[in-house]
């Protein structure tokens, strides 16, 4: 039976540390559950890690907190074995669980915080790897039609940190699992940021899927703050895609400006080093700040409001725009 919990705080619950109530709180064991749930008048926010949002003041309507739990081998062939985790999951786990069985294809999005079911949402990606590349099927209940849903990896729509779920089916779609293929013979990328390096430095003398996640692993700890300690959510704001032509452009006008090249015809830009060259990095004000070591990451120091932190994201957007004429999105969704 769902217990609907009033005026719970969700201090414990978002990886920003901001403490604002919600009107009522749910905890999501079963499908069971979700069906009562979907009978609610009230609006839903559904919640899984906390590790991608930015509470700006209290959260009307019920707030519900994903624990489905489990991880379970589907099947297998000679090449692949497809593996379906539960939306609570926590996403390292479900990485872990595979660098156990020798299993390739997400050892490069080792450490990054969350659940399972929030994966697909945000289309989670890292050292030149997205979560869509491994996905076969997301499995939701259809809040409105109260009926479950199998949608395929085409049907997800996924695009640079993106996906159906925060466009057409946003509010729409309790994630209850993912089934994700993953390789026996895995494939290695090891090209993007400094995985090589690490590699060199930590003595691997052969490639595995545990040798390159323990190398993402010491470079997220060595670059990005500890929510446990610093209050953030990761990387706030995606990189810009532009055309190369304006790209050209603005090397000339700003001459070091890097890219990475995506096609002939667009780049992708590095937000981190837009913010940090506009002189916003290691910058802040009372506990709002951003980061010293990573400038995509804003961080609460400790007591800082969710509106701080918004209004801060702001002034960063605004100087990039003033200084480069690119916009920057946020990746962090905000309550």
């Amino acid at each position: 039976m769902l217990h609907l919990l009033p005026d719970v705080s969700l201090l414990p619950y978002n990886t920003f540390g901001i403490d604002v109530p919600a009107e009522f709180f749910a905890a999501i064991h079963s499908l069971a559950d979700i069906e009562e749930l979907s009978a609610q008048k009230s609006s839903i926010k559904i919640l899984g890690g906390g590790s991608n949002i930015l509470l700006t003041g209290p959260v009307r309507g019920v707030v519900a907190h994903n624990m489905l739990q489990g991880i379970d081998t589907v099947r297998e062939d000679e090449t692949h074995v497809w593996v379906e985790a539960q939306a609570g999951v926590v996403w390292h786990d479900l990485v872990l669980y595979a660098i156990a069985k020798g299993l390739g294809g997400v050892e490069n999005l080792a450490l990054i915080p969350g659940t399972v079911g929030a994966a697909p949402i945000q289309n989670i990606g890292a050292y030149g790897v997205e979560v869509c590349e491994v996905i076969e099927q997301v499995s939701f209940w259809h809040l409105q039609d109260k009926a479950l849903v199998h949608c395929s990896n085409q049907s997800c729509a996924f695009g640079y940190r993106d996906s159906v779920f925060k466009n057409g089916m946003k509010g729409a779609a309790f994630v209850t699992s993912v089934l994700i293929r993953l390789n026996k013979q895995p494939h290695f990328n090891t090209s993007y940021g400094a995985i090589e390096a690490e590699l060199t430095r930590i003595g691997v003398q052969q490639l595995s899927v545990q040798a390159i996640a323990q190398a993402v692993m010491n470079i997220r700890r060595s670059k990005l703050p500890d929510p446990r300690v610093t209050g953030n959510a990761g990387s706030f704001f995606k990189n810009p895609t532009i055309s190369a032509a304006l790209y050209d452009e603005l090397a000339a006008q700003h001459p070091g400006i890097p890219c990475f090249r995506l096609s002939d015809t667009h780049v992708k830009v590095p937000a981190a080093w837009l913010i940090e060259h506009c002189g916003w990095k290691g910058y802040r004000r009372g506990d709002a700040g951003v980061h010293s070591l990573q400038a995509l990451v804003i961080v609460n120091y400790g007591t800082a409001t969710g509106s701080e932190l918004w209004q801060l994201s702001n002034e960063v957007v605004q100087s990039v725009l003033s200084k480069y004429g690119l916009l920057l999105e946020r990746e962090v969704q905000v309550w």
